[in-house]
């Protein structure tokens, strides 16, 4: 499920893969692209040189679908399945770049690892969870927790007023503030290793400061995807693939038009010709507002 303020998306996937992921951002789009964006991925991927190496030589290159790429990778010997999925993973994101996803889209996740890719930002409410579930084994326990829970929400306090009114003065104390809560040590050893795991993410927790304009949570994805949850519950699955097409799409659309403020009633009115037919094609909205947003 991807979303943000203008639009909502679902599909139902056929596996949680960073390859499917990757599938997913193409949008019907089928082809793999050798990139010097598909390479740099590789590289960091620790694709093994010899088969880096046959692969950049093809750099600019691009098959037409994954028959033709499965193909390639036979014929240059990569046949190792972690291999394969590192340069698959590559040639995908190459594709996706190659057919206009901004290179420093920023991507806020739940820690989910398929969606670790370009500019990767964490969810603040499932980090805070992490503490948030813990069960403490004293009543000194108890209180290290709420302590540090209290000095974690007051943070992403000043993370949402830094987020509204953007002060690259403040960056600093901020991020001397995030280490100061998560290297402290307590008299909980899980809670310890859960502050260090914490602090192993500031990066990734703290993108906001350089991107005021990504979210701080993923709190409108789950909210979004609700409606299908409770729908799934009471109806059961489908019984066949294009019934769940019928159902993400149609999921997907009201989401959008929800968010765009059009009667969703109206939208399907006019799409199949009833009454006067006066509403724009749902992406020349979205572009539209998203300039006005942007100032582009």
């Amino acid at each position: 499920h991807m979303v943000n303020g203008l639009f909502g998306w679902l599909q139902s996937p056929d596996s949680k893969s960073r390859i499917n992921f990757l599938e997913l951002l193409r949008a019907g789009k089928t082809d793999y692209y050798l990139s010097e964006a598909a390479l740099v991925y590789m590289k960091k991927q620790q694709l093994p040189e010899k088969s880096f190496k046959l692969l950049s030589q093809l750099k600019g290159a691009s098959t037409t679908d994954k028959e033709e790429w499965l193909k390639l990778l036979e014929r240059l010997s990569i046949t190792n399945p972690r291999h394969q999925r590192f340069a698959t993973e590559g040639a995908l994101l190459g594709s996706v770049l190659r057919h206009g996803l901004c290179d420093d889209l920023t991507i806020v996740s739940d820690d989910a690892g398929q969606f670790d890719i370009l500019l990767h930002a964490l969810c603040w409410v499932h980090t805070e969870r992490l503490i948030h579930k813990m069960l403490p084994l004293n009543e000194t326990h108890r209180q290290e927790i709420a302590q540090i829970r209290d000095q974690i929400w007051r943070f992403y306090a000043q993370l949402k007023r830094y987020k509204s009114k953007p002060d690259k003065s403040q960056q600093k104390i901020l991020r001397h503030r995030f280490d100061e809560i998560f290297t402290q040590k307590t008299s909980y050893a899980t809670l310890n290793q859960t502050l260090k795991r914490i602090h192993n993410n500031k990066a990734e927790l703290l993108v906001v400061l350089d991107r005021p304009e990504i979210p701080l949570h993923t709190n409108g994805s789950e909210t979004d995807i609700r409606d299908f949850v409770k729908k799934r519950k009471i109806s059961g699955g489908t019984r066949s693939d294009e019934g769940r097409r019928c159902r993400d799409t149609f999921a997907s659309l009201k989401k959008t038009c929800r968010k765009l403020d059009i009667s969703f009633w109206h939208y399907l009115t006019d799409r199949l010709g009833i009454g006067e037919q006066t509403i724009a094609p749902l992406p020349d909205i979205i572009t539209e507002r998203a300039a006005l947003a942007t100032g582009f």
